[in-house]
């Protein structure tokens, strides 16, 4: 039989077994199919009187699969390796409660139920039905009182306490992402590890349930076999009333028996891995007993003399306790001997190792002194009040919002930003958080976790809120911290309420772009060479290293960040680098060369999505002569040739910063545009520099950036006054 079984494995589907054409190893494939059918036979037992004969085949196979059950349970190292558990309870106790059914039907009506039931009531009554239904009765009350209650018990403390600290651990797993310790897929495997867990014990605390249950209906069932048995056996087969309670007392016992002990097998199974949570995770329960257990050798050494000492005691039985204190004072003495040998072999290697060992701690203390030499690239620091804006259990989302931040940068800079550090820090106030850069603050804001933020979008035009006042971090524009139920009102007068999570996050991502520059490394500038190269492998490998450096590419994909220009568009970049290079490898020409190859993208982000214009405002013809003449040419550090410089007059340099920030004013407030300056070309980088400070938001552009289809609309000049 074993020889057929194997032979669907071993043998081509040509040579499956067939009976009746049918090719049965087909399915012993498909265990899905299998099992469908085991169900509904199960449930079919239920309905369908059984022979005898089957019954008994059925009997055995419960008892072997509870016994199974049981075995698997003490190899398992953890409770998660046996996550199909809850199931197979409730599977075997169906299976069980069919057998009892059909069993309860064989007795009753025919008083030969086969020859399990029988043998198992016959073995335990011993010719005394009273004594055999007594201990019967004292089986079930220990799988159900002791065994069952405890083992839900367990089950419904188990799931209480890992439901509890789920929030917790999916917490740690983001705070492990946002600090680099895990990647994206480590960090899915743990949230899944996490929820499967959780899954675990919750379904164990409901299956626990049916164990009770089955319990209780063997109690029932009992009951019902013992009195309806007598009084069919008296009334409907003429049975003396002696005979009858004989006869189906040893059935009754005999099948409670054949159904309770597999139940108890698997009541304890359930209790071994509810309470296999402490056990280490490369042993089975066998191992951790044993080391835990009789590792002292001082354990055995006293238990050995008392004993010892019990068995010389007048009136006791000596045999027993002398052979059993002797057995555990030999165990001891040959433990405390395997003790000695290790802790031996463990001084020579501590003494073989001295030399080395010193120097390895020398290493080690020099190692953490350069880990105190680390900088993060980014970290955000927050009181302890803004905690639970990154605690998903309180509902905060910002560590969610913080990977959306990543994406944008990458999608809107071409930058791949490093993680962003996420931790609290009790010297700061409350409601502060800090972003540092390489371990320096580059912005900070104070917020209130509880409230949202309301700001009007025309103050003149909106009601005075009731709240505390403040300024908005990111754009420093007034506003006002309400209660979230003030949120309506607001909206309703023309506010826009935002909440804290999305004011941190906005502050957050103008520091980026803000300082963008400084977060491009060479080895960031390495990984987008490299991965260009994938698809543009010629492109790379002409330009770096023949012509340019990864040094001199990163300094120029740096400037380009200054001015929030993205990068994303890497090919366009080197294929300017590729052929302007030749002429002059001076950044400011280089960098100048990157922005026209780049310039439908550059008009493209500040075009007025409504009109399709880009909106300008233009300096004056005289202004531009005026700037070009106070241009002064110095030798270039790289000496590849020459650059400028812009050395204005006090005077004239404050008329020129007032009448751009005065004309960008009028734009904003006149038309709600955010303009571009556009300038000669030998001028533009001089102008950006002198406006920078002022007016960090305004992008300025020279005449040749603007592409043939780009459609300008003209908003004023600026003059020389």
């Amino acid at each position: 039989m074993m020889m057929m079984m194997a032979a669907p494995i071993t043998t081509p589907a040509s040579a499956t077994p067939t009976l009746g054409g049918f090719q049965w190893g087909s399915l012993l494939k498909h265990n899905d199919v299998l099992l469908s059918i085991g169900m509904v036979v199960v449930i079919g037992m239920m309905l369908i009187p059984l022979p005898s004969l089957v019954l008994d085949f059925l009997l055995t196979i419960n008892i072997a699969m509870s016994i199974t059950i049981f075995l698997v349970t003490l190899y398992t190292k953890e409770p998660l390796q046996y996550s199909t558990f809850p199931t197979l309870l409730l599977m075997s106790t169906l299976f069980r409660l069919g057998l009892n059914v059909s069993a309860t039907r064989l007795i009753l009506l025919t008083g030969q139920p086969g020859e399990v039931i029988t043998a198992f009531g016959n073995f335990v009554v011993g010719g005394n039905y009273l004594v055999g239904l007594l201990i019967f009765i004292i089986l079930m009350v220990i799988n159900f009182m002791v065994i069952t209650n405890g083992a839900g018990r367990v089950s419904e403390v188990s799931a209480r306490f890992t439901l509890d600290a789920l929030p917790g651990k999916q917490l740690s797993i983001d705070a492990d992402l946002n600090a680099g310790l895990i990647n994206e897929t480590q960090a899915r495997q743990r949230r899944l590890d996490v929820q499967r867990e959780a899954d675990f014990y919750g379904t164990m605390d409901g299956a626990s349930k049916f164990v009770k249950g089955d319990a209780m209906a063997a109690i029932i069932i009992t009951l019902i076999n013992i009195i309806f048995g007598l009084l069919i056996g008296v009334l409907q087969m003429g049975m003396p009333l002696e005979q009858a309670a004989a006869t189906f007392t040893i059935l009754t016992v005999g099948d409670g028996l054949v159904s309770s002990l597999p139940a108890l097998v698997i009541s304890t199974a359930t209790g071994l891995l509810v309470t296999r949570v402490s056990a280490s995770e490369d042993s089975s329960l066998g191992d951790d007993l044993g080391n835990q257990l009789f590792s002292n050798p001082k354990v055995l050494g006293v238990l050995g003399g008392v004993l010892t000492l019990l068995g010389f005691v007048p009136g006791m039985p000596n045999l027993p306790f002398l052979v059993i204190g002797a057995l555990a004072i030999i165990a001891s003495y040959f433990k405390l001997q395997q003790l000695k040998k290790a802790d031996k072999l463990a001084k020579d290697n501590a003494k073989a190792a001295t030399g080395a060992g010193s120097a390895s701690a020398a290493k080690s203390q020099s190692e953490q002194v350069m880990d105190l030499l680390a900088v993060e690239p980014l970290e955000l620091e927050m009181g302890y009040r803004l905690v639970p804006l990154i605690e998903e259990a309180a509902g905060g989302d910002l560590l969610e919002r913080i990977t959306n931040i990543r994406k944008q940068m990458a999608s809107e800079l071409g930058l791949v930003l490093p993680s962003i550090r996420v931790r609290d820090n009790l010297q700061l106030e409350p409601n502060v958080y800090v972003l540092k850069l390489k371990g320096i603050g580059i912005g900070e804001g104070s917020i209130m976790s509880d409230m949202v933020l309301a700001m009007a979008g025309d103050p003149s035009l909106c009601e005075p809120l009731k709240g505390v006042a403040t300024t908005e971090p990111a754009f420093n524009l007034p506003a006002t911290w309400i209660e979230p139920e003030q949120k309506d009102e607001a909206e309703l007068n023309g506010y826009t309420v935002i909440i804290p999570a999305a004011v941190v996050a906005t502050h957050l991502t103008e520091l980026v772009r803000k300082h963008a520059a400084q977060l491009l490394s060479r080895g960031d500038t390495q990984l987008l060479l490299d991965n260009l190269k994938k698809s543009h492998a010629p492109l790379v490998e002409d330009l770096i290293p023949t012509q340019l450096t990864l040094a001199e590419v990163q300094l120029v994909l740096q400037r380009l960040l200054e001015e929030r220009v993205s990068i994303k568009d890497l090919s366009s970049i080197l294929e300017a680098l590729s052929y302007h290079c030749r002429i002059s490898k001076a950044p400011e020409y280089l960098v100048e060369q990157c922005r026209m190859a780049l310039n439908r993208s550059l008009c493209q982000q500040h075009v007025d999505e409504t009109s399709g214009q880009l909106p300008v405002l233009t300096l004056a013809p005289e202004l531009e002569e005026t700037l070009a003449g106070h241009l002064v040419a110095t030798n270039n550090a790289s000496g590849e040739g020459q650059s400028t410089t812009l050395a204005l007059p006090p005077t004239l340099t404050q008329s020129v910063l007032k009448q751009v920030n005065e004309e960008v004013e009028r734009v904003l407030t006149s038309e709600g545009l955010q303009p571009v300056l556009l300038c000669n070309a030998r001028l533009r980088t001089h102008v950006r520099k002198l406006l920078e400070r002022l007016l960090p938001q305004l992008a300025v552009l020279s005449y040749n950036e603007i592409g043939p289809s780009v459609k300008v609309r003209s908003l004023g000049s600026i003059r020389n006054t």
